[in-house]
């Protein structure tokens, strides 16, 4: 009997999928037979199919639903799965945990969007169709940076974010934890940085004061949330610009001890940065051991990004930095104090991310979000630097989706769905060598114009929602991804996901959008 045609709107796009005739049916007396390492994955199931479908999922020895680690499927990698739907059972199979849980995330899209919905959903039993699925992704490194420093975003959203990346098969979450404009990250040794950094007076001269910072508490419970779903938390700490939050809290690491600043309520680049004394250096040490102690990430990112070298040009400290170090300048102070903060971080086993400006400008060693072109990203391969694909005009998400008058404000400029789609997460016409060094591909949310979760989410779906394909799957084919995503769409309706009716890219009729 021939396999159903009806196709599947699966996304990202699994590498191999082939229909099989029939279904699976999940009623209350399913049970899930847990091999050993498939515990974490067991969970999230429950945790996942629970709430919709009424049904426990016990574990029992015989269960029908099979999760399993599988040496077998180690070609798949870290992160690939197989998985089989048949009439009598499902099984799911993987290398590693983490295939696991992707392969749950797949089997949930094989249900109805209804089974993503928050509240019981009255049904006997659910229909999974059968298929064989084998799938990997492209891409190590699928990632999205939040901005938490411009504004001050809830942790209960923040693991709702999660939710929705691990959805997507994203499997990174940097936290854009500190900027001029306020200091989130807790340090028990420099309090005044949440106590006076974490709060500014105004923002665009509103008069009215934003403030906000997280416990260690609670960000180590966000690691937590976010492994258990696969997903990576990478905290950046901004250094030596964007540094004004700081510089307010503490006056002697500036360039001018004596003068007393503000956290600073405008927007753009701030000429305000770290003294290049051994005072700057310490402080920086002290932030990034207790960044490291609350987040297990191998990655910590240091930003490096729009640093202006004004100040050191006139600071008598940072000019004596210059000539003990026999630099050619002032000029050349962002790459050396980035190289001190870089040794530091792989003394403790970790590897520093920062964003490029032209590709050439970060130590060894690091990781390089090359962000204002993706030509930087080539000059950076061919130094030997692992490179994640991040430049604005196709992955920074605060620029408005539509050209219409119905868009929030935003970024000048414009980024549509299409042009999100059709960025290549390896460009093309790089040598096979540099090619090699693309690790990932990253989009990002800067938060000046976007102060609530619900405006964040309007800005970043369904745009993440494609770069989550690209970066998993190897196929380009935007038809296909148009008609899956326009399914997608009932299930980003079910969790509530504001702007998700926004799949094409034909300019809004001009509807407000609050």
């Amino acid at each position: 009997m021939p396999a159903p045609r009806e196709p599947l709107a699966l996304v990202p796009r699994p590498l191999k999928l082939a229909r099989r005739f029939g279904s699976f049916a999940l009623g209350p007396g399913t049970a899930v037979r847990i091999a050993p390492g498939a515990e974490g994955a067991a969970s999230l199931l429950r945790e996942l199919l629970t709430p919709a479908t009424g049904f426990p999922l016990p574990a029992a020895p015989d269960g029908e639903i099979i999760l399993a680690l599988d040496p077998a499927l180690g070609g798949t990698g870290e992160e690939g799965y197989g998985l089989t739907v048949a009439p009598d059972a499902v099984l799911l199979r993987a290398a590693r945990p983490a295939g696991l849980l992707h392969g749950v995330q797949t089997l949930r899209q094989l249900l109805p969007a209804e089974a993503l919905l928050p509240g019981a959903v009255r049904a006997e039993c659910w229909e999974l169709p059968c298929v064989e699925i084998t799938d990997r992704p492209l891409l190590p490194r699928r990632g999205f940076m939040i901005d938490v420093a411009r504004h001050f975003q809830p942790v209960p959203w923040l693991r709702r974010l999660v939710d929705l990346l691990a959805l997507h098969k994203l499997n990174v979450l940097q936290l854009h934890l500190t900027d001029d404009q306020g200091w989130r990250m807790p340090v028990p040794a420099l309090p005044r940085l949440t106590e006076i950094g974490g709060v500014r007076a105004e923002t665009l001269g509103d008069g009215v004061p934003h403030g906000g910072a997280y416990s260690t508490a609670e960000l180590r419970g966000l690691v937590a949330y976010a492994g258990a779903r696969g997903v990576e938390i990478v905290p950046e700490i901004e250094v030596p610009g964007h540094t004004r939050a700081a510089i307010a809290a503490y006056p002697h690491l500036g360039n001018d001890p004596a003068r007393t600043l503000p956290v600073w309520t405008r927007w753009g680049v701030c000429d305000t940065v770290l003294g290049m004394g051994d005072e700057s250096l310490d402080f920086v040490r002290t932030v990034l051991d207790e960044v490291m102690d609350v987040f297990p990430s191998r990655h910590v990112h240091v930003g490096g990004d729009e640093c202006p070298s004004t100040e050191w040009h006139h600071s008598p400290s940072a000019l004596d930095r210059v000539r003990t170090e026999r630099l050619p300048g002032p000029d050349a102070l962002r790459g050396w104090f980035l190289g001190q903060v870089g040794r530091h971080l792989a003394a403790h086993g970790r590897v520093p991310f920062g964003w490029s400006e032209n590709g050439t400008d970060l130590p060894p060693g690091f990781t390089v979000l090359p962000w204002r072109d993706t030509d930087h990203g080539l000059a950076a391969a061919r130094r030997g630097h692992r490179v994640i694909t991040s430049a604005y005009r196709t992955s920074y998400l605060d620029y408005p989706q539509h050209p219409g008058p119905g868009e929030p404000p935003g970024q000048p400029g414009l980024l549509t769905l299409r042009q999100v789609y059709e960025a290549d997460p390896v460009p093309p016409g790089w040598e096979p060598e540099a090619a090699r060094q693309v690790v990932g591909r990253q989009a990002a949310l800067w938060s000046e114009y976007a102060p609530t979760p619900a405006h964040l989410e309007y800005l970043a779906f369904p745009r993440l929602t494609a770069l989550a394909e690209r970066a998993w799957s190897p196929r380009r084919d935007w038809d296909d991804f148009g008609a899956r995503l326009t399914r997608h769409r009932l299930r980003l309706d079910a969790l509530g996901v504001r702007g998700a009716d926004r799949f094409s890219d034909t300019p809004p009729t001009g509807e407000e959008t609050g």
